[in-house]
């Protein structure tokens, strides 16, 4: 099979109330668009992972505070950001185990694209919560391959937030090469994510980050991803490529500051799905991550995710389906965009190709910092 999702409508239980802006409903809304274009992928079964499982990344003192479900300060538990809900912790390794099971299915070659838009939960450390994400599911699921024998990995993190969980978790595993591409840490949660992080002793140059000055848009931000991505994923040349699809980069987006379209984001995800193909024989592992624009961004962009995984893209001029429409009313009272585009171009100059952007020193910084470290003129 060229594609399989991790999903299940169990999924929706990973939640903090209505008032929070983590809403399940943004994965209902997206499931069923995709479903209306028939570009569902197949679909995976899953178990919860279990509390071995979870060990491998997290603290046993801390899955047990997730499992009593008390507010627990030291451990995150019971913020603002974090609060407590029923079965959080049935929830939340669910989630872990949707992104494992996909990262087992590519690992298997039983398909070569492997899904979980409940996944991306890159904030949450190994004894804390942050940053709505309670287990890291994408780092238990990238150690989890390396236990199968997995001797390199690359992960892709175009969330406007800095990946700074999975970043800690492999700051000092040279296997691991970490890119997060953001908004900068001067600007937003959660305040890292500097070019100067570059990994540690032993794996100098395997921590990666573009911290992307507040406003940028399309052009500048594919000027940055273009400029650092592909050519350090081409260098360090991984067995499989992990991506985590974070779309609170969109201008809309009410947590963020970035100003990428659909379009732009379209163009990310299908520039890593060749790359997946180009570097790493097709072996990819695709998570959701951030968008907190439920119904304009959220169902679109990752849409267009599935149907690029699955082989079938669709056109962005296409317009969306008049029952999914309807479903979108019914279920949030407003009005669904009618097409898979916001019209944007997706055109932009290249880095060094004499044009300047304002986006060039953040660019720079982060080429210097690790280019020369993979053999790469900076």
């Amino acid at each position: 099979m060229t594609a399989a999702l991790a999903w299940d409508p169990a999924l929706l239980d990973y939640g903090f109330g209505p008032s929070h802006p983590f809403n399940p409903l943004r994965l209902e809304l997206t499931v069923a668009l995709a479903r209306e274009f028939g570009v569902l992928p197949q679909l995976l079964p899953f178990e919860p992972a279990s509390d071995e499982l979870l060990a491998t990344v997290h603290d046993p003192s801390y899955v047990a505070a997730v499992q009593a479900g008390r507010t627990d300060v030291a451990h995150g538990l019971g913020t603002a950001d974090n609060p407590l809900f029923p079965r959080m912790h049935e929830a939340t390794s669910l989630v872990v185990g949707a992104t494992v099971a996909a990262a087992r299915a590519v690992h298997s070659g039983a398909v070569r694209h492997g899904v979980s838009i409940a996944g991306g939960l890159h904030h949450a450390m190994p004894a804390t919560a942050s940053g709505f994400c309670l287990y890291n599911d994408v780092a238990v699921a990238i150690t989890d391959l390396l236990s199968r024998g997995v001797e390199r990995i690359a992960y892709v993190d175009i969330d406007v937030h800095h990946g700074d969980g999975v970043q800690a978790v492999f700051y000092d595993d040279p296997r691991v090469l970490t890119i997060s591409l953001h908004e900068s840490g001067r600007t937003l949660f959660p305040g890292t994510g500097f070019p100067d992080e570059t990994g540690g002793p032993g794996a100098v140059g395997m921590s990666v980050n573009v911290a992307l000055p507040a406003g940028t848009g399309d052009p500048g931000w594919l000027r940055a991803f273009d400029a650092v991505v592909p050519p350090l994923v081409r260098a360090f040349e991984p067995a499989v490529l992990v991506s985590q699809h974070g779309c609170d980069t969109h201008a809309l987006d009410p947590l963020a500051n970035l100003l990428v379209s659909v379009d732009g984001q379209r163009y990310a995800h299908d520039a890593l799905h060749g790359l997946a193909h180009e570097v790493c024989g097709g072996r990819w592992l695709a998570t959701g991550g951030g968008g907190y624009e439920i119904v304009r961004v959220v169902p679109r962009t990752w849409t267009h995710l599935l149907a690029i995984a699955a082989g079938s893209p669709i056109d962005p001029e296409t317009e969306t389906p008049e029952d999914w429409r309807a479903f979108v009313h019914d279920r949030t009272g407003t009005t669904a965009p009618l097409r898979m585009t916001d019209g944007r171009s997706v055109t932009f100059s290249p880095y060094g190709s004499g044009d300047t952007d304002p986006v060039d020193p953040a660019i720079r910084a982060t080429r210097e910092a690790v280019f020369p470290i993979h053999g790469l003129e900076p």
